[in-house]
């Protein structure tokens, strides 16, 4: 149970974290101070900038005790509960999870642990620097740490959508009332 997770969970979690710290790095040495690059008619931009907030900036223009507070120790915590419940559901609250299920928490426990690394090494900060749109409306600048989380909610989502279709016809074919 526990040690068949690992190596998803962690093979996962560790590539992900050094893509993330990879491309962060070269954003900084060839995007900062530089002008905005775009590409497909302005669909995709990379530009260098950093938030001090957490998704799209909420929490940006909050006191720095309370970004603190809400964004490396809260952050922290929900990173922590996030890989004991990936790693121990089975033995502590007896949910079983398949292999798809570990590496989606790992995608997001690590864009998330990935994310809190730049806030301990930039005081406070993260660095982004993607966007993407058409004309005026455009996404926030985001990076590949956000991406993996994104993937990882649309991977549990996904499984729960076609879990939830696979038990309906389970029921249905159990039972002849809801055959007709």
């Amino acid at each position: 149970m526990v040690l068949r997770r690992l190596p998803v969970f962690f093979s996962v979690f560790i590539a992900q974290v050094v893509l993330d710290q990879w491309t962060k790095q070269l954003a900084i040495a060839h995007l900062k101070d530089t002008p905005t690059r775009s590409w497909l008619g302005d669909v995709f931009r990379l530009q260098y900038a950093t938030n001090e907030g957490a998704f799209l900036s909420l929490g940006a223009s909050l006191p720095p005790q309370a970004r603190y507070w809400m964004l490396t120790i809260g952050v922290g915590v929900l990173l922590l509960s996030l890989t004991v419940y990936a790693l121990f559901s089975e033995v502590f609250w007896k949910t079983k999870l398949d292999g798809l299920q570990v590496a989606a928490y790992s995608l997001i426990a690590s864009g998330g642990f990935s994310n809190w690394v730049d806030r301990a090494r930039f005081e406070g900060s993260v660095v982004d620097f993607m966007n993407m749109g058409l004309g005026s409306l455009r996404t926030g600048v985001f990076n590949v740490a956000d991406l993996a989380i994104l993937a990882g909610i649309g991977v549990l989502f996904f499984h729960g959508w076609r879990e939830e279709k696979r038990m309906k016809a389970l029921k249905a074919a159990q039972d002849p009332a809801l055959q007709k």
